[in-house]
């Protein structure tokens, strides 16, 4: 009985005062977390999408007044802060979309669901994401 016993993982509470400035979150949590925030982000700005769509599909004045919107801004917003607003949107959107496919995924594919899976799943979803965001980020702010 001469082997060098392993050390079990110390698994302990956060400190909220200390402890959360030094812990680090696995690229899953953070893929979680930021999952539940872009959902909160499309639930709260649906109306805003909405308004916006039925204007731009009510006439070709109102179309042109939402493109109004996009060039000289809205009430205090000026434009790019309006064009920046719908890229945190898009983001969200495409964000919320891999995340999602990652769970659906690991739902299905049962052994998909170890530790070095749901990293490399978590990162590339993270690239895939931000990727499109930047494509569509492009077009939107210039």
């Amino acid at each position: 009985m001469n082997e060098v016993a392993k050390k079990r993982p110390e698994f302990r509470n956060i400190n909220v005062f200390h402890d959360v400035r030094t812990y680090r979150m696995p690229p899953a949590a953070i893929l979680s977390i930021l999952h539940r925030i872009s959902g909160g982000i499309m639930f709260l700005l649906l109306p805003f999408l909405l308004w916006l769509f039925d204007m731009s599909v009510r006439s070709p004045q109102t179309f042109e007044q939402v493109a109004g919107i996009f060039r000289e801004g809205l009430w205090i917003f000026p434009g790019f802060m309006v064009r920046l607003g719908v890229l945190v949107l898009v983001w969200a959107f495409l964000h919320h979309l891999c995340a999602g496919i990652r769970h659906i995924h690991m739902d299905v594919d049962h052994h998909a669901v170890d530790k070095h899976k749901g990293r490399k799943t978590a990162i590339a979803s993270f690239a895939i994401s931000l990727g499109l965001t930047a494509i569509f980020g492009l077009k939107i702010l210039f």
